[in-house]
């Protein structure tokens, strides 16, 4: 009599699924985006998510481990030429900060390659706590904190994140709200308004 195989233990994945590798890995967060996209972080699961991909669900949890964990993994690569801001903007003079931070970011939005997964992501961030907790989290760490270090002045923390304020509301209304005339007006005029207040934010004597 021929002996049955041995059941697969949850959340390892076959051999097969294994050696696929890291294509496999981008196929999974390619998936996760476009269902918490399309369906929400509370609606999305590791089901749908690996279902979209065309894997099993130990697959997902092999890489990634919870939803939350797949979210943050979403969030940290949709939001990867973002992650380059500190470097981008130390070059150059410091009367010019607000024009480079304001001329990066907004240019990361504008890309319309960038721009689908942050659509993606911020999406589910505005209508869940735990997405938005993962989201602001990551981008506190790996964005406004090292740009704080590089003002080396009062209140550096706030002033960077004012900065992005700023940023952030403009390209929710140009990008993701589309208020007319802000969503059709040329770039270089949103940042030539944008970039004075971006710049007081960041080196304004906190006393004038």
């Amino acid at each position: 009599m021929t002996e049955s195989p041995a059941p697969r233990r949850r959340g390892r994945p076959t051999r097969t699924q294994s050696a696929q590798g890291p294509a496999t890995r981008e196929v999974i967060l390619d998936a996760a985006r476009a269902q918490f996209s399309e369906r929400g972080y509370e609606k999305a699961s590791v089901r749908s998510i690996a279902k979209a991909a065309g894997v099993d669900s130990a697959l997902v949890h092999h890489y990634f481990g919870t939803k939350e964990q797949v979210f943050a993994a979403a969030v940290e690569v949709a939001f990867a030429p973002a992650f380059q801001t500190p470097g981008a903007v130390e070059d150059g003079p410091p009367e010019e900060l607000g024009e480079r931070l304001a001329r990066f970011i907004l240019g990361v939005w504008e890309n319309p390659e960038t721009r689908a997964p942050l659509l993606a992501i911020v999406r589910s961030a505005v209508n869940n706590e735990t997405a938005a907790a993962v989201f602001r989290d990551l981008v506190a760490g790996q964005v406004l904190a090292r740009i704080a270090r590089g003002l080396d002045l009062p209140d550096a923390e706030l002033r960077a994140e004012l900065a992005a304020a700023q940023l952030v509301g403009t390209a929710m209304l140009r990008y993701v709200i589309k208020v007319e005339p802000l969503a059709s007006v040329d770039l270089e005029q949103i940042v030539t308004r944008v970039a004075p207040v971006v710049q007081g934010h960041l080196t304004a004597d906190r006393n004038s």
